[in-house]
């Protein structure tokens, strides 16, 4: 039977790029999305930290998934790290979130590494992660980040060429480091863009997810 992966996103404009990359890398897996775009909504008037009510609300919605029947759980989002730490405690299939393979694949290619953002929430929990992954990694590694105003905003619009536009102008600032991450399943649709903006390796997080993921469900079915 094919392990059914449960897609937990915060925003709509994430679901095609990883329904993409389930296509081109894992087509067997039986994907199921749960949308909640109010996450992002409410995340974005958090500007810091996350707070306990929203960790608790992002719980519940994983929970949901899980009780679904998940063989495994796919965040789509990168502005709830720490909620998504807490549901990893809490239900006992695989937990991934969007860039931890990202990052695996971005200090492979060097110490300097660079991140387009295009949504402001997550850069703080986003950078926490790559230092926690570095730190455990053993490695040394720099991250630098630049956000991509407007970028977002012409994308929940429907305006992805002006979205793409707007992130590949931004690109040339980071040709100096080893690589450039962009930041969130959304962006991801920008790359062609950077890469021809830059000579650098460009890193997208959906392919890399789904490779991890497999990974992940691969080592529990061996168990």
């Amino acid at each position: 039977m094919a392990p059914r992966i449960v897609l937990l996103h915060a925003t709509p404009v994430a679901m095609a790029p990883i329904q993409a990359a389930f296509a081109e890398r894992w087509p067997e897996a039986e994907t199921v999305n749960l949308l909640d775009d109010g996450l992002s909504l409410d995340r974005a008037k958090e500007p810091g930290e996350i707070s306990t009510g929203m960790v608790d609300r992002f719980v519940r919605f994983g929970r949901y998934g899980h009780d679904m029947g998940a063989d495994g759980i796919l965040i789509t989002c990168s502005a709830f790290g720490p909620a998504i730490d807490r549901l990893s405690e809490t239900v006992p299939v695989p937990v991934l979130k969007p860039n931890e393979a990202m990052f695996r694949a971005a200090i492979a290619q060097g110490q300097r590494i660079g991140m387009l953002a295009t949504f402001g929430p997550s850069i703080g929990t986003m950078t926490d992660e790559f230092e926690d992954f570095v730190g455990q990694s053993g490695r040394s590694a720099t991250l630098r980040t630049i956000l991509v105003d407007d970028a977002m905003a012409r994308l929940r619009a429907g305006d992805a060429e002006t979205h793409n536009r707007l992130i590949a102008e931004r690109a040339p600032e980071l040709s100096d480091c080893d690589a450039i991450m962009l930041a969130h399943f959304s962006t991801s649709r920008a790359a062609e863009a950077v890469r021809a903006a830059v000579a650098i390796p460009v890193l997208t997080a959906p392919h890399a997810a789904v490779d991890r993921m497999r990974a992940m469900i691969e080592t529990v079915e061996r168990a």
